[in-house]
């Protein structure tokens, strides 16, 4: 398992990386827009870390910004927790094993949610291409929210 990234998200982009950039001091390492789902990724990385986050994605603070308004309470401005897996479907079947909710299963071979005992959203994402979809995990249901 690697440790990725932290998302968490921002209802002012500018205001966000004036903090986190200007006043704390992370870099840009990439940033990602995307036109249909109406949101833009900002990574960030403290400048030890650049050369490795760039290269490996990780590790970093995601900075997710909705372009729609949206009022964050209730913890949703903290999104989760990021690890990389080397196989998603054994992770998620030893964690089933352990009494662990899968709330959304790995059904694309590629990523799964769960939750800490206190609420924390965690993200599993499969090292590599996705895995070939596969039964139970392709017809299993979310539960819960993620």
């Amino acid at each position: 398992m690697r440790y990725l990234h932290t998302m968490i998200r921002a209802a002012n982009l500018d205001d966000t990386l004036d903090f986190f950039v200007d006043k704390l001091g992370l870099v840009e390492a990439y940033r990602y827009d995307n036109e249909a789902g109406r949101f833009t990724l900002v990574f960030l990385s403290a400048p030890e870390d650049l050369e490795a986050a760039k290269a490996r994605q990780a590790p970093l603070v995601e900075i997710t910004y909705n372009w729609d308004p949206e009022q964050y309470d209730g913890g949703r401005n903290f999104g989760h927790l990021a690890y990389q897996v080397d196989d998603i479907y054994a992770t998620c079947q030893h964690l089933l094993d352990k009494g662990v909710t899968l709330n959304r299963p790995p059904r694309d071979g590629r990523m799964a949610f769960i939750k800490s005992p206190d609420g924390i959203s965690i993200e599993l994402l499969q090292a590599g291409e996705a895995l070939p979809t596969q039964e139970p995990w392709a017809s299993m249901p979310n539960t819960g929210n993620w």
